[in-house]
This record gives C-alpha cells, sequence and structure tokens, in this order.
C-alpha cells in the first residue's frame, strides 16, 4: 500500500516526467496512465500550433503532480 510521500510516489513521480503516465502505470493506475499519455503525447504531437504544446505540458506536469499525491485506497 502506497502513501502520500513515499518512495514510490517519488519513483511513480520522476517517471512520470520522462514518459507521461508511467508513474500511474507503475502504481496500477491504467486508464489514468493511457490517460495522461494520449493527451500530452498529442499535444506534443502538434508542437508547431503553440496551444497544444501548452496544454501538453499542463498536463504533463499534472501527471507527475498525480503520481506523487496518489494515495492507494484503504
Amino acid at each position: 500500500m502506497s502513501q502520500q510521500g513515499s518512495a514510490g510516489n517519488v519513483l511513480a513521480a520522476v517517471a512520470s516526467l520522462f514518459f507521461p503516465g508511467l508513474g500511474q502505470l507503475l502504481q496500477g493506475r491504467i486508464l489514468a496512465a493511457i490517460a495522461f499519455f494520449c493527451i500530452v503525447g498529442v499535444c506534443y504531437f502538434f508542437w508547431v500550433l503553440i496551444i497544444p504544446p501548452i496544454i501538453g505540458a499542463i498536463f504533463h506536469l499534472w501527471s507527475v503532480i498525480d503520481a506523487a499525491k496518489f494515495k492507494s485506497p484503504a
């Protein structure tokens, strides 16, 4: 069971920093992992349009924070 601030959450946050959604995948949250990966991936794909990469960066940061603050249900 992973508590907020535990080493598992730190590892998940670092993993999400490199690959959005990877931290959620390490925590066993498959749907959240797929959602973060797809949203950030599509937004970064359209980097020339300026606005999508900004949205992608926001979701990328959100995936890191989400992985760091995750509390598994008791």
